[in-house]
């Protein structure tokens, strides 16, 4: 069974829905689970992430990248990187802001330079861009058009009950059953 862990920092609850969403996608895989890890839990998960396959990480994008509980997190984790313990697993990530772009591109580049040094194997998003041609539609998979990873965005001004929007969970639950697949494949 591939252990897929989906690490994650939620300030309002939006993008907390969309590691749900990762969740789903990835444990909808046959020969995979998926198990969600609060940054404010991770100390007492560093075995269930040493353990897994893949780990898919989430951050909201604050102030042009990481939140600063993601990034605690992210210093929190120089000891596996001093061993290099997550050395050849798959990583990949999603992210969430209130603009349309919000930079969210950086976060997700801060992601991957992060999954970079801890020695892990980058899974992209995988899907062509939506809603980029009259016929396309804020209903579209990958809306926002992100390559890197799963990209969210959520009024500022409306809780989690309202966003992200379908279009976004589904993109995100996307990212999470292609990270399962390609961890299924990495295991064998």
């Amino acid at each position: 069974m591939a252990q897929i862990a989906i690490v994650y920092h939620s300030g309002y609850g939006h993008t907390e829905k969309q590691a749900e969403a990762v969740a789903r996608g990835a444990g909808s895989v046959s020969g995979a689970s998926a198990q969600l890890v609060r940054v404010a839990d991770a100390e007492a998960h560093w075995d269930d992430l040493a353990r897994a396959d893949a780990i898919i990480f989430g951050s909201p994008t604050y102030m042009g990248g990481v939140s600063a509980p993601f990034k605690a997190f992210m210093d929190a984790s120089s000891k596996v990187w001093a061993t290099q313990g997550w050395k050849d697993k798959l990583a990949a990530g999603f992210t969430n802001s209130a603009s349309q772009s919000g930079d969210k591109l950086a976060t997700l580049q801060h992601l991957a330079v992060y999954a970079a040094q801890q020695g892990m194997i980058w899974v992209g998003l995988g899907l062509m861009p939506g809603n980029n041609s009259s016929q396309g539609s804020v209903e579209d998979i990958n809306r926002l058009g992100g390559f890197l990873g799963a990209m969210a965005q959520s009024n500022n001004d409306q809780g989690p009950e309202f966003g992200p929007p379908p279009a976004d969970l589904k993109t995100a639950e996307l990212l999470g059953e292609r990270v399962a697949k390609a961890a299924i494949r990495w295991r064998g």
